[in-house]
């Protein structure tokens, strides 16, 4: 179906780009052939780092005439196979293209390339002011790459994901063509919005070049509350009162003792508290202090009058901070370290079946004798569950992990959720959302796919 990489199509990549930046055979690392979870892999013919839009479309016209593969790769920070090289074909890179390009205070814009990280811009706009708001928990991610997933995090309770912050891409369609979706307004109704068709795309339908990002103005001030419950049942059911009370939350996450123990492993230090079952992690932001002190208070009171909490802890000072939020930050490594394999599954119910679904995940480990640690969002229904092979066969654990995931995609779609709340389809779930949405919406988007990228060279073996 695709052509072979070939001298002519090397001769012709060098006439516009250096040696350097050609990765060949044993010049291409390991890393190239999978994700941060690398459970897919296979290796390209050939590494482009690519360092500017014309380059990238250069590279794309030449491919869609000629039927190469071109897989789009950030960070390889994804969990689902969506940076690997399927078909084989160019890797094309775009950590290099890592600028910002603008900061546009009056219209409160931020204007970066693809390959700028996630933390760099926090780090660049906080100290004069600026607050962009998603936040997912690899910091090292690039922007292209939570802009493929629409990235969530743990402020999206308040803020929302990746799409809401948005305003326009510059983007290089399969074809070479360059063309640019939105502008930098606030409102837009001019036909179909193909902006956010991009976002949530996985690297399928165009490439992201250049993102103009909405900022507001930083909250002033934030707090967090550590709230103990006697089981993370009891915790995650109140979930709901806290949501309908009139504090606005920032973010509302919950794990367990064991998740604790798996992060202070991991990190070499210990949590603020130890002596409880379950947590609620609670984060409150606002214009000033008085604010955010007065939501906090009405949270803690709520808590400990009529929710049935063990206690309340005020995550405010700056250690405490940082024992609670790297730890909680830790989670996926410190899981993924406390294993000899896992795979992981990130399913988003209706907020109030998230303790039925955690509950559901306690069964299926004692059916099939494996360990299924877990924690998540419990302020959007957001669950990230995962697997883990411990001392089992390769075979034992392929086996039980397929049955294992059946059921637990199963169950999202009985409570009336998805089978991905933020790290999105790529590979490993496709076939999942194939019996989840049903044949017409997976040949509408087919359909999609055809008009963007006729010859299916994009990112092919994705998403459909």
């Amino acid at each position: 179906m695709y052509k072979q990489i070939d001298q002519q199509d090397l001769a012709y990549f060098a006439t516009f780009l250096p040696a350097e930046r050609m990765l060949r055979g044993a010049a291409i690392a390991e890393e190239y052939t999978k994700d941060e979870l690398g459970t897919v892999k296979n290796y390209p013919e050939l590494v482009i780092k690519a360092l500017s839009t014309e380059e990238i479309a250069k590279v794309m016209k030449y491919c869609n005439e000629n039927k190469i593969p071109v897989t789009v790769r950030g960070s390889g920070t994804g969990l689902v196979g969506g940076c690997v090289p399927l078909a084989g074909g160019i890797v094309l890179e775009t950590t290099g293209m890592n600028r910002i390009l603008e900061l546009d205070e009056e219209n409160l814009v931020l204007t970066v390339e693809p390959g700028v990280l996630l933390m760099d811009i926090y780090s660049y706009i906080e100290p004069k002011g600026y607050f962009y708001a998603p936040d997912p928990g690899e910091k090292s991610a690039t922007i292209g790459g939570n802009i493929a997933t629409n990235a969530g995090g743990m402020r999206a309770v308040k803020y929302g994901v990746t799409r809401d912050w948005i305003l326009a891409l510059e983007v290089v369609l399969p074809t070479g063509e360059i063309t640019q979706f939105g502008r930098k307004v606030v409102k837009d109704t001019n036909g179909y919005s193909l902006k956010n068709l991009i976002i949530g795309s996985e690297g399928t339908l165009a490439i992201v070049t250049k993102a103009y990002l909405k900022l507001i103005p930083r909250p002033a001030h934030a707090i967090s509350l550590l709230v103990p419950f006697k089981t993370l049942e009891e915790g995650i059911d109140k979930v709901p009162a806290i949501l309908q009370s009139d504090t606005n939350p920032t973010a509302i996450e919950f794990f367990g003792r064991e998740t604790v123990g798996f992060a202070e492993t991991f990190l070499g230090k210990k949590f603020p508290d130890t002596d409880h079952q379950a947590y609620i992690l609670l984060t409150f932001d606002g214009i000033d202090e008085e604010d955010v002190n007065w939501k906090y208070e009405r949270a803690a009171q709520l808590c400990l009058d009529k929710l049935g909490a063990e206690d309340v802890l005020i995550v405010d000072t700056d250690e405490r901070k940082g024992d609670v939020w790297s730890a909680r930050g830790a989670f996926l490594e410190a899981i993924k370290a406390s294993t000899t394999a896992m795979d992981e599954c990130d399913v988003v119910v209706p907020r109030a079946k998230v303790n039925e679904f955690i509950r559901f995940t306690y069964e299926l480990a004692k059916k099939y004798e494996i360990r299924i640690p877990s924690f998540g969002h419990a302020g959007d229904g957001n669950l990230h569950i995962y697997i883990c092979k411990d001392d089992l066969s390769d075979e034992e654990f392929a086996r039980k992990l397929e049955a294992v995931f059946a059921e637990l995609y199963g169950k999202a779609k009985e409570c009336g959720g998805l089978i991905s709340g933020e790290h999105g389809i790529g590979y490993a779930k496709k076939e999942y959302m194939r019996e989840l949405l049903g044949e017409t919406q997976i040949n509408l988007m087919r359909g999609i796919k055809k008009v963007f990228d006729p010859n299916n060279i994009l990112n092919p073996g994705k998403i459909i």
